[in-house]
């Protein structure tokens, strides 16, 4: 009943449109007041958040963070569409193509889901318009496409992850996102094919060799990041955190040096906008540790698993109970504080009937890549309709092929471990 209470309450200020954040942190505190005095309240919550946030992996992530941000307005969007409109615009659903595979290729580089909606979508979804796919599609595909950066490193969330799990390498995490992120992309992309067939949309003409192999160059400095920071990390010349340093400064010779379109003007932006998004991480951070602790003493997860495996001894049955339950929990939260807070109450269970930290991770950052594109709260699916100026009602019929393309691939992830846990392997000692 105490952690009915618990919930409730940080429900009830998620609905009073109080920042997740903020909602988090106060409900924790508020029912630490509630079973203890308020000064070893106050104190306790306090340790929490700050060994939430004592971590060395963490560093990590605001050298993503400014790394992404320095591509998303380094000009290396513009010459990945390029890229991907030699290799795919005379395809059936060429553009449709070009959206999914430059938000995959910007998605991967940049590890930001948000970044490569807003990079690619502003240039991708006006050109589809014009070939006659209408804004809510061409939005549609642009948010489902986005979340592959999710899974596909440098990725934030699997660090956090792997900070979450306690003990789970974040190399071979970031291995275990490559086959299913590529999944998602070709399984977005038949679907975009069927579909340009069935409407009959017109194919571009097919470039010329040398056309295609100029916009291929032009786009390898770009993609060449992908091989130093996993080759980095993989040959263990650098740490996880160390490839985050060497990324921002590849990606800061790349768009200033070589592109030239990144000024002193611009780089006090990215750096001010870098501040603010590391600052809200870290914040989340924090209160969903301090949440994720008392959830633990509570002893939520034992309780879970216990009703669990009433409910069924069956490891097919359970995994789908999980499914379901981060699948609305995606809907209703962001990934950042869902990853912190449920990983402790979940990984235990799925481990208990023989699932692998691995792919339960990347089961998990699955579903809430789908929640990203889900209302009532999917980031990506409001960026993607600011993008498109189309409104979020509109876009939930186009979304429901894309959520089921999504939902295959996580059916497989689910029921077939070497996907996740295939390219791991190949390095294990």
């Amino acid at each position: 009943m105490t952690v009915v209470f618990l919930l409730c309450l940080f429900f009830l200020l998620l609905f009073m449109n109080v920042p997740i954040s903020f909602a988090i942190g106060l409900s924790t505190f508020l029912f630490m007041v509630t079973a203890i005095d308020f000064l070893p309240a106050a104190t306790t919550v306090a340790q929490r958040m700050t060994n939430g946030v004592n971590s060395f992996a963490l560093m990590a992530i605001p050298f993503f963070i400014l790394s992404g941000q320095i591509m998303a307005q380094g000009g290396i969007a513009k010459r990945l569409i390029n890229c991907a409109m030699a290799l795919l615009g005379a395809f059936p659903g060429g553009l449709a193509l070009v959206n999914v595979l430059s938000c995959t290729l910007f998605g991967a580089i940049s590890g930001s889901a948000v970044a490569a909606t807003s990079a690619i979508g502003s240039f991708m979804v006006p050109q589809m318009k014009k070939s006659g796919y209408s804004p809510e599609f061409s939005a549609s595909v642009t948010a489902a496409a986005s979340t592959t950066g999710l899974l596909i490193p440098p990725s934030n969330i699997l660090i956090i992850y792997a900070i979450a799990s306690g003990g789970v390498s974040i190399s071979a995490l970031f291995l275990a996102g490559y086959i299913p992120g590529l999944l998602v992309a070709l399984s977005l992309m038949i679907f975009c094919v069927i579909y340009a067939k069935r409407k009959g949309f017109a194919t571009a003409e097919r470039l010329p060799l040398k056309v295609v192999l100029v916009s291929v160059w032009q786009a390898v400095p770009s993609l060449a990041l992908i091989f130093i920071v996993m080759g980095g990390i993989i040959s263990g010349i650098f740490t996880p955190t160390e490839a985050g340093a060497i990324a921002v400064i590849y990606a800061l010779v790349l768009a200033a040096g070589f592109y030239r379109e990144v000024d002193m003007a611009k780089f006090g932006e990215i750096l001010t906008k870098t501040v603010e998004t590391t600052a809200i991480v870290l914040f989340l951070i924090a209160t969903s540790s301090a949440l994720s602790w008392v959830l633990s003493y509570e002893n939520l997860p034992q309780a879970l698993t216990d009703t669990l495996l009433v409910i069924s001894e069956n490891p097919l049955i359970i995994l789908l109970i999980i499914n379901l339950i981060l699948l609305l929990i995606g809907a209703f939260m962001d990934m950042t504080p869902a990853v912190l807070i449920f990983t402790p109450i979940f990984l235990p269970i799925a481990v208990s009937i023989g699932i692998e930290p691995l792919q339960f991770g990347i089961m998990m950052i699955l579903n809430l890549c789908i929640g990203l594109c889900t209302p009532p709260v999917g980031a990506i699916l409001f960026v993607s309709c600011a993008v498109s100026k189309t409104k979020i009602e509109k876009m939930v019929k186009p979304m429901l092929p894309m959520y089921v393309s999504m939902l295959v691939v996580l059916f497989l992830v689910t029921m077939y471990a070497p996907i996740s846990t295939f390219l791991p392997s190949l390095l294990a000692p």
